[in-house]
């Protein structure tokens, strides 16, 4: 039961971590001005500049979850990645959020979340190996 609970609280600390950075960035970026409040109009670049640096901070929560995982670290972001490609695809297909830019970007972030997933795990499996 002790390893459940652990299994559980390395999942929440993973989606933390890149659920945080991502929305600290956004926020940063639309407080300097560079992403506009209302999604509405926003260039392909900076759509572009978004799903790198969510990408980029999904690989971090998924090596989170990996260096959390009380066993098979590479199990618990791999499982962790499903149910982020799940919720993504929820979200991508929610009725709210039609009008909040194209829809390519949300199922791309859909897309990405399992190999974002499979390289967070790599990443720390591969650390512990190289440590031991």
């Amino acid at each position: 039961m002790k390893t459940v609970f652990k299994s559980i609280g390395a999942g929440v600390a993973g989606i933390v971590v890149g659920s945080v950075l991502s929305y600290a960035t956004d926020f940063v970026l639309r407080s300097a001005g560079v992403l506009p409040k209302d999604n509405f109009y926003v260039a392909v670049w900076l759509i572009w500049i978004v799903l790198i640096y969510r990408t980029v901070f999904n690989i971090l929560g998924f090596y989170v979850v990996a260096r959390l995982a009380p066993n098979h670290p590479m199990a618990h972001a791999l499982v962790l990645g499903v149910i982020g490609t799940l919720v993504s695809l929820a979200g991508a297909f929610a009725p709210q959020t039609k009008n909040l830019g194209p829809m390519w970007y949300p199922i791309t972030l859909a897309i990405l979340t399992m190999p974002a997933a499979w390289f967070g795990g790599w990443l720390f499996v591969r650390h512990r190996k190289a440590t031991t």
